[in-house]
């Protein structure tokens, strides 16, 4: 969601941190700001609703230098997308009237009313509909009392309840950075004489490999000197600085128009890359976990699925699989609907939390609120660095590198395979049928060719896209494993194209939809040639017969009318049936993905959206 980026060096740093904003863009925003210490030691800010562009054309007019800055895109939480309410934001001193602190802010500060209306009645005035301003006034009355600044956020954040990551300004301290972690991610970019601060490692790749992870409650003070962090308890701690490797070309868009265009394209390799060493031609290697980890899960005799979004989805397919192959009762939570309602958890019951991030708020503080009552916590996760995974007691990483696109497509995939690999393994380790288990490792290692061949179906997607550029409604279709494969086709396509689309079980159409079905709505089923494939066609004829208009996924061997009045298949290869949820995804993010451009819709940063969910 919202990014954070902040620098204290001995160059301007104005240019950093526009740079660390533009490479922060790809997790959603709706307005940008920058402020920045200038020679006079006064605090200049620059903010634009809208793009970072913006704020980049008016530095150009209006040049902000300094050694000392703060930087923000903003997701609207707490007020309307407008100047006013962009970050940074500034709390003036009351006897000169220039900007005496400066914050950037990720998170909510839920008791941030109260606060507000305390320090009304101190005479503070507020500009903005935020939360954030609360925070801006709260540390410099502090500041007003003569603590340092660090003293001043280190008081004021014991009084916030809610999430936050913080990057702090002070005027009358033109050294020093400060930095505030609780709920919300916050990175230290360690540089020579110069240090940096984000809430995503890629903003700073442009001048550091070096980082620091902040841990839950840490704050840190950062000079061109060094930095010094201190624990929740106010303890000065050492935090392990670890370079991140990898080539920045990565999250570039490779040619393509898109993100996530080049992220679809992308599938068949970093499928690959997450089956790579982790499969053999007939089982799945001993080596993906620990001995001791081996252990744990020998014990376990049911599984707690905790996941958001598409990684909910996911979560829905692998259940399938886990209850299939693994014989072990599983059930799935939202992770947002988990943390609010009464769970029985059984003995040696695992936690299994999805994240593309690591990161998403209502999953983590899942984990928080539940962790003890689990024999263990395992999360299947995209960023090693991430608060999950130094959270959880086990990881399976998935490999699908740098997710740019809002709407996520390789994360999916790949989080899918490493799900399936993960409910083999179970079963192994419960010492299922070796034959069955030898079919579904064998399939997979079929995966990567399989993906790329839908990709061929690039040119028969594009077309069949036109069909949807005037509609406002769809409707997806699919039954077992499909019915959640169905939800994320839904998802896809109101993400990117701001159609409405949802989807049902197909057995359910005549428990309610049916009522929507006429020649401008457009039915979309995944037909996988398989045991429900017969009960999946009746339910077809029923939209048929209303008028209905279907485009059917459907595997190359099923017999469809193609000619059929109102009705348009895709051929697909055929695909074993373990990985038929998987491979059917790919054309549905195509065909959303078409769609979206037709529509001339914002395909990598869609209105209201953000890639990383950190605020509930």
């Amino acid at each position: 969601m919202c990014g954070i980026v902040g620098v204290v060096a001995q160059r301007n740093v104005t240019g950093i941190l526009i740079e660390g904003l533009k490479r922060l863009e790809y997790r959603g925003y709706d307005s940008a700001g920058v402020a920045i210490l200038n020679a006079q030691q006064e605090i200049e800010v620059c903010k634009r609703a809208g793009k970072v562009a913006n704020v980049e054309q008016a530095l150009t007019e209006h040049p902000l230098k300094g050694f000392l800055g703060i930087a923000h895109t903003r997701w609207a939480t707490h007020g309307v997308p407008n100047e006013a309410n962009a970050h940074p934001h500034f709390s003036r001193d009351a006897a000169t009237g220039d900007k005496r602190i400066s914050v950037v802010h990720n998170g909510i500060i839920e008791n941030y009313a109260q606060l507000k209306k305390e320090l009304i009645a101190q005479g503070y005035a507020f500009v903005s509909d935020t939360d954030t301003e609360v925070v801006a006034h709260y540390i410099h009355k502090l500041v007003s009392q003569g603590k340092n600044v660090l003293a001043a956020v280190k008081e004021a954040t014991a009084q916030f309840k809610g999430a936050y990551a913080l990057g702090v300004i002070d005027a009358q301290e033109p050294h020093t950075l400060i930095a505030a972690r609780s709920g919300s991610p916050l990175v230290i970019g360690v540089g020579i004489e110069e240090n940096f601060i984000a809430s995503d490692t890629l903003a700073l790749r442009q001048v550091t490999d070096r980082f620091i992870y902040l841990e839950e409650g840490d704050i840190a003070e950062l000079s061109i000197r060094g930095y010094v962090i201190y624990d929740r308890h106010g303890k000065k701690v050492i935090r392990e600085v670890v370079q991140v490797k990898g080539d920045e070309g990565n999250a570039d868009k490779g040619g393509h128009e898109h993100y996530m265009y080049k992220e679809i394209y992308e599938q068949p390799a970093v499928l690959a890359k997450t089956l790579e060493g982790r499969i053999d031609q007939t089982t799945v290697l001993d080596t993906l976990f620990t001995p001791a980890e081996k252990n744990i899960l020998k014990s376990i005799q049911s599984i707690h699925i905790i996941a958001c979004g598409t990684s909910y989805h996911a979560g829905m397919i692998a259940k399938h699989w886990i209850e299939d192959i693994a014989e072990i009762p599983c059930g799935v939570d939202i992770a947002s609907e988990y943390r609010y309602r009464k769970v029985l958890i059984g003995k040696n019951t695992l936690f299994l939390s999805i994240s593309q991030s690591g990161e998403t708020a209502d999953t983590l503080a899942a984990l928080r609120a539940r962790k003890d009552q689990y024999s263990a916590a395992l999360t299947v996760c995209n960023v090693d660095s991430s608060s999950l995974v130094r959270e959880s007691d086990m990881k399976l990483l998935t490999h699908a590198g740098p997710e740019i696109g809002v709407a996520s497509t390789k994360a999916f995939t790949t989080q899918l395979a490493a799900l399936q690999v993960f409910a083999l393994y179970l079963a192994q380790l419960k010492g299922m049928d070796t034959k069955k288990i030898a079919q579904w490792v064998n399939a997979l290692n079929q995966l990567p060719e399989l993906s790329r061949q839908v990709l061929v179906l690039n040119n028969t997607l594009q077309d069949v896209a036109k069909q949807f550029a005037n509609k406002h409604h769809a409707l997806f279709l699919g039954r077992g494993a499909m019915y959640p494969v169905a939800k994320e086709g839904a998802l896809k396509l109101k993400e990117i194209s701001y159609i409405h689309a949802e989807a049902y079980a197909a057995g359910e159409l005549k428990h309610g939809p049916l009522a929507l079905v006429d020649e401008d709505m457009p039915v979309i089923a995944v037909a996988p040639n398989n045991e429900l494939l017969e009960k999946l066609k009746s339910n077809l004829q029923e939209v048929k017969a209303r008028g209905g208009k279907l485009f059917v996924f459907a595997d190359k061997d099923v017999d469809f009318d193609h000619n059929a009045e109102g009705v348009t298949v895709i051929p697909l290869p055929h695909v074993p049936d373990n990985l038929v949820p998987i491979v059917y995804t790919i054309p549905l993010q195509l065909l959303s993905y078409h769609v979206a451009v037709i529509r001339g819709t914002d395909v990598d940063k869609p209105r209201n959206l953000a890639k990383s969910v950190t605020v509930e």
